[in-house]
């Protein structure tokens, strides 16, 4: 029976050439947590990696490292004990009719949709007992206002009909922002959502300039995301990055798949199909 649920949520790339607003993040059970940290951390120190893991450090000398790591990162998407999910929007959609309040709110507002939607949690099993939702965010980057508005509209999604429904409950002391230097879990998110980013963007074809080759970081980096892609593939085969994750015939696999890819799309939205890979110069 489910009782409480840890989310930990965190942002990347802002602007890109063909993706941008890029959020990701992992759930799991509150009673696998221990047991997955410590796996982590241990497999961690194993492999003397001692400082904080992020995408933008990744480098050959380490890449068989990281390949391990997140082997074992995956080893429990697999089994679902952690589910991911990583939201991000194409850049040949814009949102028309929006108001200066929405450019300015931008970044929590898509950053609220991907906590509302990415899970699933609406899909969650009738469970007998509330489930209790803790969410850390990593060091949210705007001032305190805003972020203690957009931490006040989270808490508030408890009284949203789809939650109450499922009986899930996020009470105020249960939603914070935390140092990802401290939390593993947030760490291999980085990961992910930096190699999801860096493909969909085109970055493993970046040259330095004046060179016909491209730099190893370059190199290692993109052998991570293929190391990370085959995993998924593991779970979906022919599983597309650039796309929404589908759901086979059925609602409550939101809830029940353990990755998905969301391609966030507004409401009222237009299209520009020269800023399409396809039709990039």
């Amino acid at each position: 029976m489910l009782k409480e649920l840890i989310l930990y949520a965190d942002e990347s790339v802002k602007s890109g050439e063909f993706y941008s607003n890029f959020y990701g993040g992992c759930l799991i059970r509150s009673k696998d947590l221990e047991t997955v940290k410590e796996s982590l951390i241990s497999k961690a120190e194993e492999l003397h990696l001692n400082s904080e893991l992020k995408w933008q450090k990744v480098t050959s000398q380490y890449l068989d490292k990281y390949f391990e790591l997140m082997n074992l990162f995956f080893e429990f998407v697999q089994d679902d004990v952690i589910k991911v999910r990583v939201m991000f929007m194409q850049n040949n959609v814009e949102a028309v009719g929006i108001e200066e309040y929405h450019k300015e709110h931008e970044y929590f507002l898509l950053y609220y949709q991907f906590i509302k939607h990415a899970f699933g949690l609406p899909y969650i099993p009738d469970q007998e007992d509330p489930i209790r939702l803790r969410i850390y965010f990593d060091r949210l980057p705007d001032t305190k206002e805003k972020a203690a508005l957009f931490k006040s509209h989270i808490t508030s999604l408890s009284k949203a009909p789809e939650f109450r429904r499922v009986g899930l409950v996020i009470n105020e002391d249960q939603v914070a922002e935390i140092d990802s230097k401290k939390h593993i879990l947030l760490q291999c998110t980085d990961i992910i959502l930096g190699s999801m980013q860096f493909r969909l963007n085109n970055l493993h074809k970046i040259k330095p300039e004046g060179s016909y080759r491209r730099g190893k970081r370059t190199i290692a980096k993109e052998k991570l995301y293929k190391f990370i892609n085959r995993q998924i593939r593991d779970i979906y085969p022919n599983f597309n990055i650039g796309i929404s994750t589908g759901v086979k015939g059925d609602i409550n696999n939101r809830w029940h798949h353990p990755y998905r890819h969301w391609s966030f799309v507004p409401a009222n939205h237009k299209r520009d199909d020269s800023k399409t890979k396809r039709n990039a110069p």
